[in-house]
């Protein structure tokens, strides 16, 4: 198996399986066997004499050897007494009391069991509209989300993903206008993306300056009239303000909904790239491209051959997802079941054209694209009927719009993804995003500074005999090599990263994948801080011309810190103090020590850094007799927050000091290594060795210590970007969503 030190830690932290005392009990392969096993099952469904252990080889191999992954809650959730997997859910929003909180307690069901959520509430009657049951007023989609939103922040999903959800709002609601700034200040509506459903008659009058028709949800009277040109602009104004609200082509999205029969399609997940039916759930999963190229007489290919056999054995697997997965609600099983859609996708797009030579913004890269995707796209539709011939085709075949051609498995075989963390368990960029960076710094003791260099392009750079440390460092600081004037122009634009791609470029890339994709596909335009409200509207109206079908934008720091913050209270107290006092970001280099110290549970490794402004950060690692490793990293995490926030050290010293803990005291008295009253004691005196250290060398260090590669890197360069909360690395935003590329930490909203 080919997991990367950074992927086994991700993997530690949010896939494998733990004791009641939060312990990994198993390992990477254990993960795999036992997943491949559980979805292999369902072949019996369909042969009950069926030897499931050439399935069960074949779909471990193409996971262990990273051609494919499926969406994380079924690396997580199979095989264990949870059972859900999917990671993508659609709930309608009744325009009644008794229909508005039955999804919201059906929302917490599925934030509770791993999955994200969306909602349209364009069927919701408008603030101010008379309700006759009561001859009050109604309050209006957005006091409603407020109450969704507070809920989700309520479950928080066994700690393994975070509530997510999407709110579509029609162009044509009365409310629109409040729903396009709702969430202008982030404040209150902080677990949601946002999208506006643009239909196509108001894109229309966008064009020709003309009004469009606001509509009564129910009756669907006109209501007024306001000019599409304004409201375009207005939407475009708040997306340049902190990249919400995205847009959707509602209409586009209906025309290709293969099974109108069940109705239309109101909203999409929480990323945008899922348009699914009230009550529908997709499975998803994605193929590695890097893992397609090959090399023959020195020079790099796809394997067209490999490419086919991974997208076979991936239609099988997901197929398979939907018969064992343990769904949330009956009605979301019988819903699923009826579609059976499925989204392949990719990720890796990016380090596959680097290994090609292409450059990620040309039309080289923008046709490879299409041709890779089309392949995918055919080969998934052949490898659906196949199944259809032994398994017979998706209930509502007969309704849907094949029905006139040869029966099919899945309502849908193709999505784009996001691929956040699956993307760091691969070791591969995300999705079909350009690189996020190519040089890392990785921050150890003393000082000392490890760059952790793509591979690619360290292997360019050495076979050109330019790779020296020195010059990674500087990369690494820039964030990317475009304006390093030691590399030459061929490398440095082979090796484009996000924000040295045009946003025209982002566009065009996601057009050329959407036109070879059933469902849709998740891509984020990146814009510089200074990009003008006009550049933003050139790119939503090229998405539109294009044929996407909906997009997401990003102007750098347009959101700095402030997406991180959970919750209303949090942000607004921060707001009231901001001129007397801000929480500082985590430093970019640090320097400090890793000491060992015996405690009852074995031996603790603290670590605690600082900076030019002092003490900084505080790390615990538990060796292998176990102890309270949670307890011990969220002490840590809280000393860091309570040191960067200006508390003084000497107070956090005195309220640590001195706690004691029984299994600590007992072994104390038999054990003259153990020279602490507890894990908090100990951390504690850390600190204060570490005060007086003035140099660093004066400090007497145990030689045992946290392995170098237990380190965290931590992501240089844009300096607009917040810290990620978990690891203090740089984050990266995608469709909606905040993501670490370093730890695999994500909030969406």
């Amino acid at each position: 198996m080919d997991f990367s030190p950074n992927a086994i830690k991700v993997l530690e932290r949010r896939y494998l399986a733990k004791d009641e005392k939060g312990v990994v009990i198993e390992t990477p392969q254990d993960m795999l066997k036992r997943v491949s096993s559980v979805i292999a099952q369902a072949d019996k469904g369909y042969n009950d004499k069926e030897d499931v252990t050439v399935t069960e080889e074949k779909f471990y191999n193409m996971m262990a050897s990273l051609r494919f992954l499926p969406n994380s809650p079924t690396l997580m959730n199979a095989g264990r007494p949870l059972g859900q997997l999917s990671a993508c859910f659609v709930l309608p929003v009744e325009d009644s009391m008794e229909g508005i909180f039955e999804s919201i307690k059906n929302a917490a069901l599925i934030h509770k069991s791993g999955g994200g959520t969306g909602f349209g509430f364009s069927r919701l009657r408008e603030s101010g509209a008379t309700v006759k049951s009561t001859g009050g007023v109604a309050s209006g989609p957005i006091s409603f989300m407020k109450v969704f939103n507070s809920a989700t922040e309520a479950v928080k999903q066994g700690g393994t993903r975070r509530g997510a959800n999407m709110a579509i709002l029609r162009v044509d609601h009365p409310d629109i206008l409040d729903f396009i700034k709702c969430k202008e200040n982030d404040k209150e509506i902080s677990n949601f993306n946002i999208s506006v459903a643009l239909t196509e008659k108001f894109m229309k009058a966008v064009e020709k300056g003309e009004d469009y028709e606001i509509l009564d949800p129910h009756s669907k009277k006109v209501k007024e009239k306001r000019n599409a040109r304004e409201v375009f602009e207005f939407i475009v104004k708040m997306a340049w303000n902190n990249g919400e609200p995205g847009i959707v082509f509602i209409d586009r999205m209906n025309r290709d909904n293969p099974t109108p029969s069940l109705g239309e399609i109101e909203s999409t997940n929480p990323c945008g790239e899922q348009p699914l039916l009230p009550y529908e759930s997709c499975n998803l999963g994605s193929i590695n491209l890097v893992k397609m190229v090959k090399t023959k007489n020195g020079k790099n290919y796809i394997d067209y051959n490999l490419l086919e056999e991974t997208v076979f054995d991936s239609v099988h697997f997901l197929d398979n997802v939907i018969d064992v997965n343990n769904y949330p609600l009956p009605e979301i099983d019988k819903k699923t079941k009826q579609t059976r859609k499925i989204g392949l996708g990719i990720m890796g797009f990016a380090d596959m054209i680097i290994m090609l030579g292409i450059s990620y913004n040309s039309e080289e890269a923008v046709e490879l694209a299409e041709k890779v995707m089309k392949f995918i796209n055919d080969k998934s539709k052949e490898a659906s009927r196949k199944l259809a011939k032994v398994r017979g085709p998706f209930p509502e075949f007969e309704r849907s719009i094949y029905k006139d051609g040869e029966p099919i498995r899945n309502a849908t075989t193709t999505t784009i993804a996001p691929t956040g963390t699956i993307s760091i368990i691969a070791g591969v960029s995300s999705g079909i995003e350009p690189l996020f960076a190519v040089a890392f710094v990785r921050n150890v003791m003393d000082n000392d500074k490890l760059v952790e260099v793509n591979p690619y392009f360290r292997e360019v750079l050495e076979a050109r005999g330019l790779y020296n440390k020195d010059l990674m460092l500087k990369v690494a600081n820039e964030g990317t090599p475009s304006h390093i004037t030691e590399l030459p122009n061929d490398i440095k634009k082979v090796f484009a990263t996000a924000h040295d791609v045009s946003p025209k470029w982002h566009i065009k890339m996601q057009a050329a994948f959407q036109r070879h994709t059933d469902n849709a596909v998740s891509k984020t335009v990146n814009f510089k801080n200074e990009a003008t409200i006009n550049e933003v509207k050139e790119v939503y109206e090229l998405a539109y011309k294009m044929g996407c079908k909906g997009v997401t934008i990003y102007r750098d720091g347009s959101r700095g810190s402030q997406v991180l913050n959970v919750g209303a209270q949090v942000k607004d107290k921060v707001v009231e103090v901001e001129d007397k006092h801000q929480t500082r970001q985590r430093p970019e280099v640090t320097q400090g020590i890793t000491e060992k110290v015996r405690v009852g549970c074995g031996n603790l490794y603290i670590t605690a850094n600082y900076d030019e402004n002092g003490i900084c950060e505080v790390f615990t690692n538990v060796g292998k007799a176990g102890g309270c490793p949670s307890q011990s990293e969220a002490t840590s995490r809280l000393i860091s927050v309570a040191l960067r926030s200006g508390m003084e050290v000497s107070e956090i010293v005195e309220q640590l000091k001195g706690i004691r803990c029984h299994s600590t005291l007992r072994q104390k008295s038999n054990n003259s290594d153990i020279k602490v009253l507890s894990c908090p004691d100990a951390i504690a005196r850390t600190i204060e060795k570490i005060r007086k250290i003035n140099p660093i060398a004066d400090v007497e260090i145990a030689k045992t210590s946290i392995p170098v590669e237990e380190a965290i890197p931590v992501p240089k360069g844009n300096k607009n970007q917040a810290s990620c909360p978990e690891c203090g690395g740089e984050i990266t935003h995608q469709d909606g969503c905040v993501i670490c590329p370093n730890c695999g930490f994500s909030k969406c909203g």
